[in-house]
């Protein structure tokens, strides 16, 4: 081959190599820059909307309002709607042409920062409050197997009188009096559709008005299938704290049950020299008085489910709940809860005090003035008349000398 011939074959490799460089600028001009923006971004894009919701994996608990819909969409954490799979190209669309005036790597941090860690740090919350109720379980069994027999027992319409019943969301609830019971009552008539909000629902109407239904009300096939299938629950609180409370409202306030029925033979039976007025009617029961009665084997009236053991109340040693809820974390606990049956998202726990609002919420410092009126002696046998309950729902010792 002469050198001319060389020349030329070098020359048309050139022109064509010259060429094809022309027509590949031509075509990244006339390329559509929200779209490369958006192929840049879309797999980053897809990863946030389709972030995995807690208690997808074994052992975690579901947020019902974090997890996929039922029709096989998505949840966007960061406009707090569902994506359908049919609308989800759409949607990403939107979002990156919304976007595109940043560049892709000051958008990827943007994305997450607003998105992922927010969820990150609501997978961390539920988790941990998914942990809290795992331990409160695990000691609860074990001091029910350490303090209880193993031999079964069955289970009655007596160890489910307290328990209310709402069907809509299958929740069994357990009253425990002066733990948050009235406002537990108010969400679960929200719940069933009985109240458009709990800031209208009295007092009277919530306790008296026996719109709620009890389980001890169905029959024994009822009752052993909702026991089985719904998620059973109940709150719990300090015990000193509680009888405290308790004694606050029933006693230091007028009372035309409890002064007369409670407060008379108390009087008669723990007071000297006690005046005509004070056995009339009942009125101005002491603490002192009123432990004396508590813990008289031979008391001159019964229990009463405001001082009673939520071990009797609730028999969590033969009902195996779901949920441990805590006065002490109410708020939290409360709407956890709320979180896990997936309720109406404007349903939260209500804050207020209905009775005797103007007055202080029992707290430790004021269940230490109580008690500090009474002797070490009265003290260790208060502690040990609530001993389960301290050891089934992990409270410490209220006062350093009881053991």
């Amino acid at each position: 081959m002469t050198s001319t011939s060389m020349m030329k074959l070098t020359c048309m490799f050139s022109f064509i190599l010259l060429f094809g460089a022309a027509g590949l600028l031509v075509f990244i001009h006339l390329q559509d820059p929200e779209e490369v923006i958006h192929q840049q971004s879309l797999g980053k894009s897809f990863l946030i909307l389709s972030l995995p919701p807690l208690g997808s994996q074994e052992g975690q608990w579901p947020s019902p309002r974090d997890s996929p819909t039922r029709m096989g969409g998505s949840w966007d954490p960061l406009s707090g709607t569902e994506v359908h799979p049919a609308r989800t190209h759409k949607r990403r669309r939107r979002f990156v042409i919304k976007k595109s005036v940043i560049p892709a790597a000051a958008s990827d941090s943007f994305l997450k920062g607003s998105a992922v860690e927010s969820e990150e740090r609501r997978d961390v919350k539920w988790r941990g409050l998914y942990e809290t109720q795992r331990e409160r379980k695990r000691i609860m069994r074990e001091t029910c197997v350490k303090y209880r027999s193993n031999s079964k027992r069955i289970i009655t319409p007596y160890h489910v009188s307290r328990i209310f019943v709402e069907d809509k969301y299958r929740i069994l609830y357990c009253e425990v009096p002066k733990a948050g019971c009235s406002n537990w009552k108010r969400v679960l008539m929200v719940l069933g559709g009985l109240a458009p909000s709990t800031k209208v629902l009295q007092h009277n109407t919530v306790h008296y008005g026996n719109y709620l239904k009890r389980l001890d009300g169905f029959d024994r096939k009822g009752i052993n299938r909702r026991l089985s299938t719904y998620t059973k629950m109940l709150f719990v609180r300090e015990p000193f704290e509680k009888l405290v409370s308790a004694f606050r409202d029933k006693f230091e306030h007028p009372n035309t049950y409890y002064h007369p029925v409670f407060g008379r033979p108390i009087i008669s039976k723990y007071r000297l020299n006690a005046t005509k007025e004070a056995l009339r009617t009942g009125a101005g029961v002491t603490f002192h008085e009123f432990i004396q009665y508590l813990l008289d084997v031979h008391r001159p009236m019964g229990m009463d489910i405001h001082w009673d053991h939520v071990n009797r109340l609730c028999s969590p040693c033969l009902i195996d709940y779901d949920f441990i809820g805590k006065f002490e974390s109410m708020e939290e606990d409360a709407n956890f809860f709320l979180h896990l049956i997936n309720a109406p998202q404007n349903l939260t726990f209500p804050r207020f005090k209905d009775r005797h609002s103007d007055e202080e919420r029992t707290t430790t410092q004021i269940m230490q003035q109580y008690f500090t009126q009474l002797s070490p002696s009265q003290r260790q046998r208060s502690y040990d008349f609530y001993y389960m309950d301290y050891m089934m729902f992990n409270y410490s010792k209220p006062f350093e000398d009881l053991y």
